[in-house]
């Protein structure tokens, strides 16, 4: 027996990234809902009415102002207050259902359907929007007065 192929298992199979990325998906998928509906339920009547700890001592909107009444808006349903809050919140949950959707259809064999693969512009995309995001936010505070 050849001593580098030992420890080899050929049983075990490495999961690609999609595949990975799809079971964490459908693992996760409950596990939001359950964090939906105890942050409805108990924890968003509970909260105490503070501000941004950073819009607070320097008196701008950080690049995550508005994420947490984005996601409460959309649990209420409410997607275009959610986007206007923060377009990170409804942009990552696009994706996750593009992403979930396409891979369930391309594996119930529904033709000319192919899983989206994970790109780095998804992530990118992100970044940015949270980037436009900040800038905005802070242009309408100082140059019109508008608060969000």
């Amino acid at each position: 027996m050849d001593p580098e192929n030992e420890f080899h298992d050929d049983s075990r199979k490495e999961l690609s990234t999609e595949e990975f990325l799809y079971r964490t998906g459908w693992v996760m998928l409950p596990v939001m809902i359950l964090m939906g509906y105890v942050t409805l339920r108990w924890i968003v009547p509970n909260l105490p009415d503070t501000e941004c700890i950073v819009f607070k001592f320097f008196g701008v909107y950080c690049p995550g102002c508005g994420g947490t009444r984005a996601v409460i808006a959309l649990l209420h349903g409410d997607l275009l207050k959610s986007a206007w809050y923060h377009p990170f919140v409804p942009y990552t949950v696009l994706m996750y259902v593009l992403y979930m959707l396409s891979h369930t259809m391309e594996k119930l064999h529904v033709p000319h359907v192919k899983g989206m693969l994970f790109k780095e512009w998804i992530m990118y995309g992100m970044l940015v929007m949270i980037g436009i995001s900040f800038v905005m936010k802070n242009v309408l505070k100082f140059g019109f007065g508008i608060l969000l």
